[in-house]
């Protein structure tokens, strides 16, 4: 991520920031008229017009209207590595990476989040991309892990829990939904990474999970 001074990346010239501030608009268009319209009803023509560009301006930005509802899921396994970079060598990586999930998710409202979850499972070949996408974002986040914690013998594990803590965002994912947005993301990331992690736990002691309580 672009270091940030005063709302606007560092060093970002004037035809970024305004390239920026479009594509924003553009999204945000975007997604208001797909939660008032519905997906499928909404076309690019509403959302240019919406937006006040043209067509062609639209297609500078966006390939697809999917790509708008993509924007934020394309990006977490790179959002996700950011905030692990953070995170001190001294944790155990998932439970780094659990914390850094937790702060990612803390600032965005459960209600928002889950409109724009649904959105996306409206759509079969939005949700088509973003299934295929999780596979990515192991494989970036694997790489940021591999980054803090370079010693060899630790590629397998490491991988491992890259692709643990990826499946463990998809299923908080389903949780918010089949709740219905009843607890914020960040409370049901923190649950599913600590099912995660005592189970694990519990394999590698079973003694442990199963000797009787004092």
């Amino acid at each position: 991520m672009v270091p940030v001074e005063n709302g606007n990346p560092r060093g970002e010239g004037l035809r970024e920031r305004k390239r920026r501030e479009t594509a924003k608009r553009i999204k945000e268009v975007g997604i208001r008229l797909f939660i008032e319209r519905g997906y499928d009803a909404t076309t690019i023509d509403d959302i240019a017009a919406a937006a006040d560009i043209s067509r062609r301006t639209f297609f500078y930005y966006y390939k697809t209207k999917d790509d708008i509802l993509l924007t934020m899921q394309n990006a977490m396994g790179e959002i996700l590595s950011t905030h692990l970079a953070d995170e001190p060598a001294t944790k155990k990586p998932l439970q780094a990476v659990r914390d850094a999930a937790i702060r990612v998710a803390a600032p965005v409202p459960a209600d928002e989040l889950l409109k724009l979850d649904r959105l996306m499972r409206s759509s079969e070949a939005v949700q088509a991309r973003k299934v295929a996408s999780y596979v990515r974002h192991e494989q970036t986040l694997f790489e940021a892990l591999r980054e803090k914690w370079p010693q060899k013998e630790r590629e397998t594990a490491l991988r491992m829990i890259a692709m643990l803590s990826i499946g463990a965002v998809r299923l908080s994912l389903d949780t918010l939904d089949r709740e219905d947005g009843k607890r914020p993301l960040a409370e049901i990331l923190a649950a599913t990474f600590d099912a995660v992690e005592r189970e694990i736990s519990s394999a590698t002691h079973p003694a442990c999970s199963h000797a009787p309580s004092s």
